[in-house]
């Protein structure tokens, strides 16, 4: 037969005193804790649960870890063939994105949510390019009539809401936070981009993440650059967004000086007037 449950009341062994020794009221209150955390009603766990899981991008830095290529020309290129390959991978992919839309991505802190949808982004970009390799650009690809390139094409929902890649990149990131470096955090499958990094965004390192990323781009001569005639040129992300870096050339530069290394910076300080700006489209790919 089984022994009866004994009760003790916690409050009467407080007012009684039995708690005073030290070691005693540490387990007293340690039991009590235990004992609250495990009465959190099951909405409370299950939110608790959807948090940790939506901060979870170990299964995206494992991807990119493993199929992200660093080169000696400074730009990271993605072996697109053997990730469509491995169909293990590639249904890491996609169950990875499944999870991290399935999340409430909203309720997360700042830094996470801004994590969340970078990465979010990233790997629909690469999903897509497999979907439709090979391709020499990311802008073969069509959402729809006269379009080039899949941005506008509806791609994933997300606490209820569709979305597309541009949602994600105009609406969310870069109306939500207001950081020029957002440019830096997506990637949109080209050489000319910033590159795709060989793990994923996480809050805890966000920010210096970002800063690298950032002095990485403008460093490199598909950021910043100068002509024969020594005139500057730039990318022509610091056009399309201008509004980003300030909303005038002169708020570029000084975005660009903020991240230059001292012999950019001193090259920038002697001509900063913008000449021109150049993108490469082709396909970030091993292949190429």
């Amino acid at each position: 037969m089984a022994r009866p449950h004994t009760y003790i009341n916690l409050s009467v062994l407080w007012r009684t005193g039995v708690t005073s020794s030290p070691v005693i009221r540490n387990a007293f209150i340690a039991l009590m804790l235990a004992g609250t955390a495990a009465t959190l009603p099951a909405q409370a766990q299950s939110a608790q649960t959807e948090t940790m899981s939506a901060q979870d991008h170990s299964a995206w830095t494992a991807i990119l870890s493993d199929f992200v290529m660093e080169s000696d020309d400074g730009v990271n290129r993605v072996d697109y063939a053997s990730l469509r390959d491995d169909t293990s991978a590639f249904a890491s992919l996609n169950a990875y994105i499944e999870t991290l839309a399935a999340q409430p991505i909203s309720t997360l802190p700042d830094d996470a949510q801004f994590a969340a949808w970078a990465n979010l982004y990233n790997a629909l970009t690469v999903q897509i390019i497999i979907e439709n390799y090979p391709v020499d650009s990311i802008r073969d690809i069509s959402s729809g009539l006269f379009s080039r390139g899949p941005w506008k094409q509806d791609v994933i929902t997300v606490e209820g809401e569709t979305l597309s890649l541009d949602n994600i990149e105009h609406d969310i990131l870069r109306v939500r936070f207001d950081d020029p470096r957002v440019h830096y955090a997506v990637n949109c499958a080209s050489i000319g981009c910033p590159n795709l990094q060989t793990q994923a965004w996480t809050a805890e390192t966000l920010d210096e993440d970002l800063n690298a990323a950032a002095r990485d781009y403008i460093n490199h001569p598909r950021g910043v650059r100068f002509r024969r005639d020594g005139r500057l040129e730039v990318s022509s992300i610091y056009r399309w967004f201008r509004e980003d870096f300030g909303g005038s050339e002169d708020g570029v530069i000084a975005h660009l000086l903020q991240f230059a290394d001292d012999d950019l910076a001193e090259r920038i300080n002697a001509r900063p007037d913008i000449a021109g700006h150049d993108y490469d489209w082709s396909l970030n790919d091993i292949a190429s």
